[in-house]
């Protein structure tokens, strides 16, 4: 997976886009930060997120962190994985560590997402 075709909400979630389904998961940097991940609660299959709203939550060995949704829609599938054996979101954020399927609502919110570029930006910025 390449993170360079992903769309990216300011609160460190990723966005790949498949069809009308689009998983998400936290970007390699909101894994840094977070330390090492120990535990992720995710929402059932069927449930309705909304863009900007939590959705999930991330405890790490420093904080608990709500994971925010990048778009609206219904999730289809969860990564077990990701539950079973949390350290995969720090190992492969982009990849293996993908959180929810959602099958997105709302194409127009994809605008409001960054590209790659934009966010590395961003995050530079919270570097310096």
């Amino acid at each position: 997976m390449n993170p360079k075709d992903f769309r990216f909400h300011k609160e460190h979630d990723w966005v790949r886009v498949e069809g009308d389904i689009a998983a998400f998961g936290v970007t390699d940097y909101a894994q840094k930060t977070l330390g090492d991940i120990v535990y992720v609660e995710l929402p059932e299959v069927g449930t309705e997120v909304a863009a900007n709203d939590s959705y999930a939550e991330v405890e790490s060995v420093k904080a608990v962190s709500d994971v925010i949704s990048p778009l609206s829609g219904i999730v289809v599938e969860i990564n077990e994985e990701a539950v079973d054996a949390p350290e995969i979101i720090n190992k492969s954020p982009y990849d293996e560590g993908w959180l929810v399927r959602v099958r997105y609502s709302n194409p127009a919110e994809l605008d409001d997402l960054m590209t790659y570029d934009e966010y590395e930006q961003m995050v530079r910025e919270l570097e310096t």
